[in-house]
């Protein structure tokens, strides 16, 4: 997405093969009205039909089909370009008018440069393109303090935003407030945030209320092949009754130093957070560093009994975080149900033995998610956004209260 680009409007009138994206128009702008300007410019000057081989007139190009806004803040001009090629994958599945917004040069005067392009692709033989508008602006100076004043006049004001931040957001700031006053939905990976990860995490769950915007955190999607696959466990008539039994819960994960607040903690922590909303566990101790051994520990409780947690680190060539196995032990009567779950690259294993007889051992294919799935996913399950709302408020409250971030001044 860098440099100049060849064109200055129109690049293509051949026809589209299906499912292959092609670029139908780029251009560039130096400006927010120059941009709206050349982003009207488009559906008034891309032909919405093209001479067939038998000298007719067929429709090849759909008008502007544009379903959300999508808002990238890249931050840096590479985190920007990765972003860009990633959106132009998902022209075909979730058309959007797209953003994809870098700074640069923070203390020289105020400037901005876009690149203005639209992207069409054939569903199928004989259909219509569908196509969206990516536009990627880097801004300068005192222009890439204000965000917000850039991205605004540029959304299709009827339809959603969802602001994609691929990097850790300061909360706290000006500049954040005011670009999550503009959405509707906030895309982040806590798994990537410095540290432990746990003080913006609670700061990530005060943001529904203060802003009243859906949160998707792409390390809670990719979890969705671990969460089928213990709730499987149980679909085997004689383990369903241990499921009221639950004794225990380990997570372990991978960590090149086990002092706490060295490994990022997220992914093993949303697996807590996740049985502890599905099983009606409340909160009994706040998660707690473990100065011995390395690693975290909790308490869930149900009306009965207390139920400790642990996060043990493993040393493993694995990144660090990563999630490398949950186990649960569950009693019933005198009998115990012991289930170890793990994952790879393709799928998910599931082991389980009663008494210390080992079951058939499970094997679900789950590949694991590019960044573009958890992209696309996380755009497709709005309607399901009541899980990962309920296992970010349950993971909240297992780490407790940081200082406050600062709050709008009004609602959008």
């Amino acid at each position: 997405m860098s440099g100049d680009h060849a064109h200055d409007g129109l690049v293509s009138t051949e026809p589209a093969v299906p499912g292959q994206p092609v670029l139908r128009w780029a251009s560039r702008a130096r400006g927010v009205p120059e941009v709206s300007r050349e982003l009207d410019r488009i559906w008034s000057t891309v032909s919405l039909t093209a001479e067939t081989p038998e000298g007719g007139l067929e429709r090849r190009i759909a008008a502007r089909s544009s379903v959300m806004n999508l808002v990238v803040i890249a931050g840096r001009s590479e985190v920007g370009e990765r972003a860009a090629s990633i959106v132009e994958g998902l022209a075909g599945r979730h058309p959007s008018r797209s953003l994809v917004v870098s700074q640069a040069d923070p203390d020289g005067p105020p400037w901005l440069d876009a690149q203005i392009h639209a992207h069409c692709i054939l569903p199928a033989a004989g259909a219509a393109e569908t196509c969206s508008e990516l536009v990627y602006l880097t801004a300068g100076g005192q222009t890439g303090q204000h965000l917000a004043g850039v991205v605004a006049p540029l959304l299709i004001h009827d339809l959603p935003v969802a602001i994609w931040w691929p990097f850790e957001p300061r909360f706290e700031s000006a500049q954040t407030r005011d670009l999550l006053a503009l959405a509707d939905r906030l895309l982040v990976d806590a798994s990537g945030w410095s540290g432990a990860g746990l003080r913006r995490l609670v700061q990530l769950a005060a943001l529904p209320e203060a802003y009243h915007l859906e949160i998707t955190d792409f390390a809670l999607v990719r979890q969705a092949r671990w969460r089928e696959a213990i709730a499987s466990t149980f679909d085997r008539p004689s383990l369903l009754p241990y499921l009221g039994g639950l004794r225990s819960i380990t997570v372990r994960y991978a960590a090149r130093n086990p002092t706490p607040g060295r490994t990022n903690i997220i992914k093993p922590l949303y697996h807590v957070a996740w049985l502890a909303d599905r099983l009606g566990l409340a909160v009994d101790g706040r998660l707690e560093p473990n100065g011995a051994t390395g690693g975290y520990g909790a308490v869930l409780r149900t009306r009965r009994r207390r139920i400790p947690v642990r996060l043990r680190p493993v040393e493993a060539q694995a990144p660090p975080g990563t999630t490398l196995a949950v186990d649960l032990r569950c009693e019933r009567r005198r009998s115990v149900l012991e289930i170890d779950v793990t994952a790879m690259a393709e799928g998910v294993i599931v082991r389980a033995s009663v008494d210390g007889l080992a079951m058939p051992e499970r094997q679900f294919h789950a590949p694991r998610k590019r960044e573009s799935d958890l992209l696309a996913q996380a755009i497709d399950e709005a309607a399901h956004a009541h899980v990962g709302a309920a296992a970010l408020r349950v993971a909240a409250s297992l780490v407790g209260e940081p200082p406050p971030a600062a709050r709008p001044g009004g609602v959008h």
